[in-house]
């Protein structure tokens, strides 16, 4: 059985992540947020799985250290790391934005990811073994209007993913990513908007992917034979263009 380590697995992708890898009875689950009530309901509800808990802030490195250092051991040998926690923060100019907004976005996105490579893929190349997978976005390879420090933080995301892979390529490592559209069943948009709900209503006129629609991408990526490795898979919905081209004529793949 092999152990998968999912970072913000308390909603969204991570949740729906979560949900689909323990469904394969095929692995044990790592299971990092900050909320862990979060985390302990999706353990109640994932009860024939082997789960272990991690409660820490990505953005922080000693806590990212304590809590590696205290798994189990039977949950000691990370097989993929799953780099899904992240998040935007407002929708301003450059010259408008939010010191805080930035700082919060650039600390997650992408220090919160380094941290956990680094910590995890110290393992990985001793045992000349193991798998990373990034969530990148549509905004790391197209950026719009008033998403300035949010697409840079996914640009870096697409550009580390490239150059960590280049690094650990000698170790038989495999890295790879994720780089969704627009998703709905996440906290993507209240939390971008700091839980304005009017302003989070961003998918009322058109079909968005859903978090089981990305998790079902990263399952295909970590479940490929030993000697294949999906670089990168960009997903949109149909209705989704580009980063901000989105046909709005209506959520016209909804069930009737």
């Amino acid at each position: 059985m092999k152990t998968i380590l999912i970072t913000g697995a308390s909603s969204g992708i991570g949740r729906a992540t979560a949900k689909l890898f323990a469904k394969s009875k095929d692995f044990q689950l790592i299971l990092c947020a900050r909320r862990i009530d979060k985390l302990e309901q999706l353990k109640l509800e994932l009860k024939d799985t082997p789960i272990h808990l991690l409660q820490f802030d990505v953005q922080d490195f000693k806590a990212c250290e304590q809590a590696i250092q205290s798994i189990p051991d039977t949950f000691s040998t990370v097989d993929i790391l799953l780099n899904n926690a992240g998040l935007a923060l407002g929708l301003d100019t450059i010259d408008e934005g939010n010191l805080t907004h930035w700082n919060t976005m650039i600390d997650t996105n992408i220090k919160g990811l380094l941290y956990m490579t680094k910590l995890l893929s110290r393992k990985m190349v001793v045992n000349k073994s193991g798998h990373i997978i990034n969530i990148c976005s549509t905004a790391g390879k197209d950026v719009y209007p008033k998403g300035n420090v949010y697409c840079a933080t996914k640009f870096a995301v697409d550009a580390l993913t490239k150059a960590i892979r280049q690094d650990l390529v000698p170790y038989n490592i495999r890295v790879s990513q994720v780089a969704p559209g627009h998703v709905e069943e996440t906290e993507f948009a209240i939390t971008r908007f700091e839980g304005d709900v009017d302003r989070a209503k961003i998918y009322n006129d058109f079909n968005p992917l859903t978090s089981r629609d990305v998790a079902e991408a990263i399952y295909f990526i970590a479940t490929r034979p030993a000697h294949v490795n999906i670089q990168d898979i960009l997903i949109t919905p149909t209705q989704q263009a580009s980063a901000s081209l989105i046909n709005r004529s209506g959520r016209i793949y909804d069930p009737e």
